[in-house]
This record gives structure tokens, sequence and C-alpha cells, in this order.
């Protein structure tokens, strides 16, 4: 056997939502955009196939100054990835190694302790609250003098809860400066708690954040992968030094051009699922289950040993959610059929209990 890292063995591989076998299965396990390509996005891509023989600019000059705009920071501040995972990777590698420790919620986004190992780090992970949120009094005191960074998704995946701007703001008065907050926004565009912190803003009065948006949800880009980090000029400087080369391509830098060009669009379609998943939450209340307000494009349904038997009832029906074995259920907000048939599935999994 030829030789590898002993610290792979640790790594837990990253599960990608089940994909469907048939036509006649929804797939609601990826928390992807069930909408389709708008159709400017696609006539932006279509013009771009033609020159796919050649490298795209690894500085992405047109979407670097619209972001820059949009956020209101320099150029400087704005380094891509292939998805905002990419892009996390890039601040773990180039903020932690060997005996550092890089501290996250539990259950959170479950690509970070994977990131971590594979950076040579320490995974730190810190027990949500009884009601789903990041506990950030025990994370601040979690902190030792090898912790270099930490992520902080907001709102949370899976749980879908959501951290306040005072909550955020206080606990970033008990980190100390030389440690790297990252704000994971994923699915900031889901989010409708007004209370809720704001990476941005707390980027600008803290010079030890950094914060990440993607393209793959809310804009409906998951294919072609790009997100992006907002980090001070010299974190993104050493994030540019260990970016893989050309990750990001040329059809979706065009993209994501393409869709801030149709936010308008965008934000009817965003519109639409906040309002199914509104309803969906509802509903799964009448049923008697046991939900928590989400603010992303999923629910959370903690189950704890009754995961797999629920899950299974689901799979069964045809419905496809990402199950965490011995903790509960994600279910994606889709379109309004495939809600419909995992409300149903759901339902019969409630009568079936109380026979």
């Amino acid at each position: 056997m030829v030789k590898h890292r002993s610290a792979l063995e640790r790594i837990p591989a990253y599960k990608q939502g089940a994909m469907p076998s048939t036509s006649d299965v929804v797939k609601l396990s990826s928390n992807e955009n069930p909408f389709p390509p708008l159709a400017s996005v696609r006539e932006a891509v279509a013009g771009e196939l033609e020159r796919i023989h050649l490298y795209p600019s690894m500085a992405a000059p047109e979407l670097t100054a619209r972001i820059a705009k949009l956020q209101g920071v320099e150029p400087e501040n704005i380094v891509f990835g292939a998805g905002s995972v990419e892009v996390a990777t890039q601040l773990v590698q180039a903020s932690a190694g060997d005996g550092d420790e890089v501290m996250f919620a539990w259950r959170s986004f479950e690509a970070y302790p994977i990131i971590a190992i594979g950076a040579g780090a320490t995974p730190v992970q810190v027990p949500l609250t009884a009601d789903e949120r990041h506990d950030l009094d025990a994370m601040a005191d979690a902190i030792t003098d090898r912790t270099a960074i930490i992520f902080v998704c907001n709102p949370n995946n899976p749980t879908g809860a959501t951290l306040t701007h005072a909550e955020v703001r206080a606990f970033l008065g008990r980190v100390p400066g030389d440690v790297l907050v990252v704000i994971d926004e994923a699915y900031e565009h889901f989010n409708r708690d007004a209370e809720t912190a704001i990476g941005i803003d707390l980027y600008r009065e803290f010079p030890n954040v950094a914060v990440l948006h993607t393209f793959s949800k809310a804009y409906g880009l998951a294919g072609l992968r790009i997100g992006y980090a907002v980090a001070q000029a010299d974190v993104a400087a050493n994030l540019r030094k260990v970016a893989v080369p050309f990750a990001v391509s040329a059809l979706a830098q065009t993209a994501a051009v393409a869709s801030l060009d149709a936010e308008a669009e965008l934000a009817t379609r965003i519109d639409d699922i906040v309002s199914e998943r509104a309803r969906v939450t509802e509903e799964l209340r009448a049923q008697g289950w046991d939900v928590k307000d989400s603010q992303a494009n999923f629910v959370w349904l903690r189950l704890g040993d009754d995961t797999q038997r629920v899950d299974a009832a689901l799979t069964e029906a045809g419905v496809l959610a990402r199950a965490f074995p011995g903790e509960g259920i994600r279910i994606t907000i889709g379109a309004p059929e495939a809600n419909r048939r995992a409300l149903a599935a759901l339902a019969g999994v409630r009568m079936e209990a109380r026979r």
C-alpha cells in the first residue's frame, strides 16, 4: 500500500444528498433551487460555450467589480472559489494547520470537520442549544490559544436557526483579534429574521471577520460551482495563494454576472420558496411534528433514534430527504408538488404512529 496521511483515517466522507434513480422520485436532499435557470442566464452561458477551450480569468474582473459594488467593499477584498465550500477550504488552509483548532457549532455544515482535518488542524465541535441554535457563550468559552478560525453558519445548516446581530456582536467582543471568524451566509437570501446578524456589517466593524456567500442556493447555480468571500486585504491575499488555479470557470463567472442582472426576477422566485417554507412548516406542525422556525430553504425535523424509520418512510414514498442518523432529517423546500408528496408521506408516518 502506498503512503497516505494518517489524518485521512479521521475524515468522515462528505455525503451528497441522495440522487433519484427513477423519474418518479423527488429529490429534497441537497438544498437545491427547484426552479430551472432563468432564460437570460442560459443565454449568457450559451454565449460562452464557444470559448471553453480557453482558461478563464482567475481575477474574474467583471464579477469582482459587481460584487465589490454590491457589498460596498474594494475589489481586493473579494476572493472566489468553486462554491463557498471551496472558499471555506481556502480560509482554513490559509489560517490553520498542524496543532491549530477550527471551531464550529455542531450540528452544522458537515464539510467543516472535513476541511479542518484535511488541513491538518483539529476540529472543535460545540453542541447546539436545545432550540437548535449556536451556543455562542459555549463557543467563546471553548476558545484556546490554539484556536485559529471559527465558523458561524447563519442561518445554520441543517437546522435553519439564526443568530441576532446583538448576539454575534457580543460574541465577537470575546474573540481574540488574531482568531478569524467566518460568517457563512449560504442561505442569506431566504432569511426573513429582522434581528438577524448581517455578516457584511460585522465585517466592517471587526477586522477579524470574513463573510462567505454562494451562488448555489438562491441564484440556482449549484451545478456551476461559484462562491466568494469578503475578507480583509491581507486575508484575501492569503486565500489567493492557496486557491486552486482556474477553479472558477468562465461559464460560472458569466452565469453569476447574468444572475446579478436578473436580481428582481430571482427575488420573486425566492419569495415563492419562502412562502412554500411557511406553508410546509405550518402543515408539519398541524400534523404534530416539532418544527422550529427555519430561515433557510429547508426545514429540520429533530428525530433522534426515530430518524431511520422516518427516512425509510419518505424513501418508500419516493421522497429523498437528507437524514443524519440518530439526529434528524433535513427536507429541502422544493416545488409545490414535491413538497406535497413529502407532507403526505410524513402525515402517513404520524398516522401509523397513532395506531
